[in-house]
């Protein structure tokens, strides 16, 4: 074991130097994939309606190819589901992500090409374990196997030569032979659509195995790992996999989840490295162990284009190039992808925390935020207050959610929250004071409305029991793989059926 996994580091640490690569060539490098992207698709019936030939620059692009969101490719999407090709991409697409919809329950379904497996979503993952490997030299992660919990369906057929899953059921479904190898459980177990029956299954298998790594959503991490602490009676994950070592984690932000893994395994040895790995592409990685900004990879056949969020309600909205963007301020992420999706928004918004090389924060969604009343609530600003509460009362926090409570006759409105805590605040009333006062300090819009209470008066917090979210969540037949708790909402529909749990 020890050879392989000296075999393996030396194959993952000569990415490094492409990594390097892009890092110090980011607009060389975005051209190249932009020109290979057009002229691959030039015969496809999109890049025939939009004459892809004689698009040479990505001015002409952005002039000629109207932003998309998934309303607009719908039609073809149900196409390619039904057999056709050639539509959107040159290669057969096979392989659609379902997505679980964060901010609506209507589903998506993303086209995944065998381009985008090989060159986006398992190069990403390939990456996570270079970057690991380089950043930790002294690593044996190889030596033993990894744990992922994959998504809450199973692969199901649309047609004899399409099929649908969530996004980790796919890539399990065709990882490469090393990979599979060096996994566990089994696919069968991995892929059991009953979530509950597979976390059971999930502990009593791999707690007789030697478990170096993790990977997969935080939420789901901790219910097996809770399950499994009951199942052996031990008092944290060390005491069952002493050689755990490396958690790859993504999906949701870490910050509520860090005490309480740090709980779970407690060892400052072991490593986190956060990725950003969603339906349509792989787009960050954490490279460095003292940041938590993630990279920009910028050679997974994406071209990226940034549209600053105050623009975005524009009638034609114009987006910045990679060389264009200023450190700080928030961009709903627009992508061209080698599986098809065109000038695509798709509904994340960032941040650049550095632009030599291009590293950023994700800082919300462009359709999860509270502005029922002109005060531009997003994720990034509830994560802050969240943190900074939690921080001064000695709180961790499992769970939240967030929407409005409209006016009513002559009272304000208020922003209602439902908390779940993993360790209770020493003083709930403080907390929630800090909450506001946060909020206030660093969204000068929030402060406006809150000024005297005109338009939005404090904000009502219900500290919820224990499994409350779990609970919704498999009310909603949402529970594994890529499923997220809904942060915050423009309106009341997450808060209502969980305030209806509260109260039953």
């Amino acid at each position: 074991m020890a050879l392989l996994n000296s075999i393996f580091t030396w194959f993952m640490k000569k990415r490094i130097h492409q990594i390097e690569l892009f890092m110090k060539y980011p607009h060389d490098v975005q051209e190249e994939w932009f020109q290979s992207l057009i002229s691959t698709a030039e015969a496809t019936e999109w890049g025939k309606k939009y004459d892809y030939t004689s698009i040479l620059t990505p001015e002409i692009f952005k002039e000629r190819v109207p932003i998309q969101d998934y309303d607009d490719i719908k039609g073809y999407v149900d196409r390619m589901i039904k057999g056709e090709q050639n539509i959107l991409w040159p290669s057969d697409i096979k392989w659609f992500a379902k997505s679980s919809g964060t901010t609506s329950d209507r589903s998506k379904f993303i086209p995944v090409s065998e381009e985008a497996l090989e060159e986006c979503h398992f190069q990403g993952g390939k990456d996570m374990l270079t970057i690991y490997c380089h950043n930790r030299p002294e690593n044996r992660v190889f030596t033993g196997k990894s744990v992922v919990i994959g998504g809450s369906s199973q692969i199901n057929n649309f047609s004899p030569d399409s099929y649908y899953g969530d996004l980790s059921s796919i890539l399990i479904r065709n990882l490469p032979f090393w990979a599979e190898f060096k996994r566990t459980p089994n696919m069968e177990v991995t892929l059991n659509p009953n979530f509950e029956e597979k976390i059971e299954q999930i502990a009593q298998i791999t707690i007789k195995e030697n478990v170096t790594s993790l990977a997969g959503v935080p939420t789901w991490n901790i219910v097996m790992a809770k399950r499994i602490l009951e199942i052996t009676g031990k008092d944290n994950l060390l005491e069952v996999w002493p050689n755990l070592e490396f958690y790859g984690h993504g999906g949701v932000s870490f910050k509520p989840y860090r005490e309480q893994f740090h709980k779970l395994i407690p060892s400052d040895k072991m490593y986190y490295l956060e990725n950003y790995n969603a339906s349509e592409g792989y787009f960050g990685l954490q490279d460095r162990s003292d940041s938590e900004d993630l990279l920009l990879m910028l050679d997974y056949g994406i071209y990226y284009e940034f549209l600053p969020v105050e623009r975005m309600h524009d009638e034609n909205p114009t987006t910045l190039r990679l060389d264009q963007v200023e450190i700080g301020k928030n961009y709903a992420l627009i992508i061209s992808t080698n599986a098809g999706l065109w000038r695509y928004k798709i509904g994340d918004t960032i941040k650049f925390t550095s632009l030599s090389p291009y590293r950023f924060q994700i800082s919300g969604r462009t359709k999860q935020y509270i502005n029922t009343f002109g005060e531009e609530v997003i994720v990034d600003n509830a994560e802050q207050a969240l943190a900074e509460a939690s921080k001064l009362t000695d709180a961790r926090i499992k769970d939240y959610t967030a929407g409005p409570v409209y006016f009513r006759e002559a009272e304000a409105g208020a922003h209602e929250w439902v908390i779940e805590f993993e360790q209770q605040p020493n003083d709930f009333n403080r907390f929630c004071e800090i909450l506001d006062a946060k909020l206030r300090e660093i969204n000068s819009d929030y402060d406006a409305k809150r000024f005297k209470n005109m338009a939005l008066q404090s904000p009502i917090v219900h500290n919820a029991p224990s499994d409350t979210f779990y609970k919704w969540m498999k009310s909603r037949g949402k529970l594994g793989g890529q499923n997220k708790v809904p942060r915050l909402s423009n309106n009341r529909e997450y808060l209502d059926p969980l305030l209806k749990i509260l109260q039953d």
